[in-house]
């Protein structure tokens, strides 16, 4: 028999969000399949949301939801203070580490998680799963933590640090990915601000990614999307929803629904397709210029977000009178920007503002339903 056919599979599964949502069902299944053969041993690791009261209620939504949708047990390996912990409780947290080969984590605080894992023996025992087989499957705060750099969410955008990075696992760098990952990278549900990049948005990204030294690039992974690298096969795989960006310095190489070697992670200059500049979304343009109240691009990205509405308008009534609402919209907009032009633009700002208010409150709601053909 083949040596190689008979090789535990070596995976890294990086989910942007959703990670327990029917969308990711499928993955779940995949990658158990795969890492179980012939025995599963998955688990799910708590320490993310140890700190959370309601931490018990998310590990038995968890446990339930493997059981009822993935259709497997995972078990708890609970650590959730490495200095409340006694001796004998991190020993068997490490030991069911070590022999789990589906590894699970998810939501929480990613500065909080790589608090407690530090010195503890935790990063070398998710090596050994990437060196000699095994699936880790990190989501959400726990992914952020797969990174060279880690990126303090709650810090930043609740509590309102500067925009810095803190020192994360490195484990993609085990297998020549320099990067910080960076999931919700599409999230949309700020409505009226960019909330992009998981809540950092454009301005508070480029900040962070001057931070960052010049080999080491920003690996953005959608919302209800997995960044599935099979280090065996030297490929990486991207299922779900999304797609997953590697960024650095402000241009992007973005994979949507595809497999392509593992070589083009490693350094996207290299890719087949070449690599584009990172663009602002229309909805988040349109906040941009209104800000500065650039009349003309102000406009143009309205009458693009108009879109928006097409959906909407079908409630209305007949063709005929969808088309008239529309080109009575985009005959408004139009109007707005000459009348800016010619003078009166403070009393323009006044109609402006909640018209640009209400399509950015549309567009993430769209977003938030996943009415993405909406959006």
């Amino acid at each position: 028999m083949d040596r190689q056919a008979t090789r535990p599979p070596r995976m890294i599964a990086i989910f942007g969000s959703g990670e327990t949502s029917p969308t990711m069902t499928s993955v779940h299944k995949q990658l158990t399949a795969r890492a179980g053969y012939p025995r599963l041993n998955a688990i799910f690791l708590d320490t993310p949301f140890g700190f959370q009261p309601n931490a018990d209620e998310i590990v038995a939504r968890t446990v339930t939801y493997f059981r009822q949708h993935v259709g497997c047990e995972i078990g708890l390996a609970s650590f959730r203070h490495s200095e409340q912990a006694t001796p004998l409780e991190t020993e068997r947290f490490l030991a069911r580490l070590s022999e789990a080969n589906y590894v699970f984590a998810g939501p929480g605080s990613p500065s909080y998680a790589l608090r407690h894992w530090r010195n503890t023996g935790v990063r070398d025992r998710l090596a050994e799963k990437v060196d000699h087989g095994g699936c880790v499957a990190f989501a959400s705060a726990a992914g952020i933590g797969l990174g060279a750099y880690a990126l303090p969410v709650y810090e930043i955008y609740k509590v309102g640090q500067d925009p810095s990075w803190i020192a994360g696992l490195d484990l993609l760098g085990q297998i020549g990915v320099r990067c910080a990952v960076i999931p919700h990278y599409n999230n949309q549900e700020g409505g009226t601000h960019d909330t992009r990049f998981c809540y950092m948005g454009e301005e508070r990204l480029r900040r962070l990614e001057a931070l960052l030294p010049d080999d080491v690039l920003i690996l953005g992974i959608d919302e209800y999307t997995a960044c599935i690298i099979d280090v065996e096969a030297q490929s990486v795989s991207v299922r779900g929803r999304g797609g997953i960006t590697a960024r650095r310095r402000g241009s992007e190489r973005v994979w949507t629904r595809t497999t392509f070697p593992l070589a083009e992670l490693r350094d996207p200059s290299n890719a087949t397709s070449a690599t584009t500049p990172g663009q602002p979304e229309p909805a988040v343009a349109a906040r941009d210029d209104f800000d500065r109240f650039n009349i003309d691009g102000l406009v143009a990205a309205i009458l693009e977000m108009e879109s928006v509405l097409q959906e909407r308008i079908a409630d209305i009534g007949g063709s005929g009178e969808r088309d008239r609402v529309r080109a009575e919209m985009r005959r408004l907009v139009v109007r707005l920007g000459d009348l800016a032009r010619d003078g009166g633009r403070e009393e323009v700002r006044e109609y402006v503002a909640p018209l640009v208010d209400v399509l950015l409150s549309m567009r993430g709601e769209a977003r938030r339903e996943q009415r993405f053909r909406e959006a």
